[in-house]
């Protein structure tokens, strides 16, 4: 007899108490998916901001994608990468907020003996986003790099893999004072706050997971020729006349695009970032583990701009 599968579904644009969980029916994988028993899942800005109705709204009842781990118990037409046992961690597109879930082979990565499920999801999904906004920029050792939110689960990586990359000037953006000590444990070189008047000195390349208001202020803490890295779900209005005057660009990052036309770079920073972790040069961060029973909570938690590094659901 089939086991219902609990998932997480809203039915209406609000607040995270509009979170219910329900049974579903075992999904079935298509071409080229795999079916994952979650063992953990990320929670992220974007995934918070979709309940809350912010930007494009999909139609309702609204389903939640995102970053999972855990073993994979059937494959679907045209698998050949993976095979039933295998414990991966992948970005899904929908449906992540379950206890099983359909996951594309072409975003899904074995994880490492070793390694826990919660550290890959803390891992692999944030840190390939700061590792493909830090390609895309392409700084050199001597340039300057402020990252917003930098003390979310992406920015928190990114503030690491800069260092780590060698940048002489790794400027963290954050929310409020008292997330500083975090970030400069973590390599940050200055901390400035969103409502500070002054950001410091200039930067060459600026990362922007935030978006929203904060992006005019992001483009402006750029020095003349700068580039600025966009890879928020909070959208916001970039004034063209700065673009032109500062000689400035921005340019948009999408994962699921990147690892579709990358694919051989999307394995080589697999690899690379799992080496990293693995010998204790970066530092994946957990804030929380909470269960899937309670994923209003977890994203009560980002909302809130609370957390320093990542929050989990625990099926």
């Amino acid at each position: 007899m089939e086991v219902p599968v609990r998932r997480i579904r809203y039915y209406e644009y609000g607040s995270p108490a509009v979170l219910r969980l329900e049974e579903a029916t075992t999904p079935e994988p298509g071409p080229g998916e795999l079916l994952v028993r979650t063992e953990a899942i990320g929670v992220t800005l974007p995934s918070v901001r979709k309940v809350r109705g912010e930007g494009d709204r999909a139609p309702l009842p609204g389903v939640l994608g995102g970053e999972i781990a855990g073993e994979v118990i059937a494959i679907g037409p045209g698998v050949s990468s993976f095979a039933v046992g295998d414990r991966v961690t992948s970005l899904t597109f929908t449906g992540s907020y379950a206890d099983l879930v359909l996951a594309p082979d072409f975003m899904a990565s074995r994880i490492p003996d070793g390694a826990s499920c919660t550290q890959a999801v803390a891992l692999v999904r944030s840190s390939h986003v700061a590792l493909a906004a830090l390609a895309t920029a392409r700084p050199t050792a001597t340039e300057s790099v402020l990252i917003t939110g930098a003390a979310s689960g992406v920015g928190h990586l990114a503030v690491q893999l800069a260092k780590i990359h060698g940048i002489e000037r790794v400027v963290a953006a954050v929310s409020s004072p008292d997330k500083a000590d975090f970030l400069r444990g973590l390599g940050a070189d200055e901390v400035v706050t969103y409502d500070s008047q002054h950001w410091g000195e200039p930067v060459d390349v600026v990362l922007d997971g935030v978006g929203g208001d904060l992006l005019p202020r992001a483009l402006a803490a750029l020095r003349p020729g700068g580039r600025l890295i966009f890879f928020s779900s909070g959208g916001g209005t970039v004034p063209a006349f700065d673009l032109l005057a500062g000689s400035k660009t921005v340019t948009g990052l999408a994962m699921a695009r990147f690892a579709n036309t990358e694919p051989k770079l999307y394995e080589q920073h697999h690899q690379q970032l799992w080496q990293l972790s693995q010998s204790r040069q970066l530092r994946p961060v957990v804030h929380a583990e909470i269960p899937l029973t309670e994923a209003a909570s977890a994203h009560e938690i980002i909302e809130a701009r609370a957390n320093l590094g990542k929050v989990v659901l625990r099926p």
